[in-house]
């Protein structure tokens, strides 16, 4: 039986950038790492062939974030410096808050860029709120 108290229920996620928060998000993905898996053959002393393996080098996902659209444009002026050729590297958190706004967990990153940022569809048929989706691209996370 898991222990619930210790499971996190967030309801707000933050994206701090140096230390400061620039916005709350509604949706994260890509927190995580993954190493790579290296195989390779071994002879035994007896001449057995045996395959063995091994962690090779470690990646990081895209973190994706998604929200109502806002007026801020601090990420979308984050970005600019990507399109304008002068990538702006920054280290950041994603903080994840409960209903209470008190942090539950974080996941710090580093040597990070904004690689995506892209609205939802435009429909005037409808009244839905236009969802703002941000891509960061890292070289590095862990949890805190």
């Amino acid at each position: 039986m898991s222990d619930h108290d210790s499971e996190f229920l967030g309801s707000q996620f933050g994206l701090e950038i140096d230390g400061v928060e620039l916005a709350r998000f509604t949706a994260v993905s890509g927190l995580g790492y993954e190493s790579e898996v290296v195989t390779f053959q071994d002879t035994l002393a007896d001449g057995k062939v045996v395959t063995r393996k091994r962690p090779g080098r470690i990646s990081f996902p895209d973190i994706v974030l998604k929200r109502g659209l806002s007026a801020d444009n601090a990420l979308v002026d984050w970005y600019q410096t990507v399109i304008d050729g002068a990538v702006e590297r920054k280290s950041g958190s994603v903080v994840i808050y409960d209903q209470t706004s008190t942090e539950l967990g974080r996941w710090n990153f580093e040597n990070a860029w904004i690689s995506k940022w892209s609205a939802s569809d435009l429909d005037a048929g409808t009244d839905d709120i236009m969802i703002e989706e941000i891509t960061i691209s890292h070289e590095y996370m862990e949890r805190a």
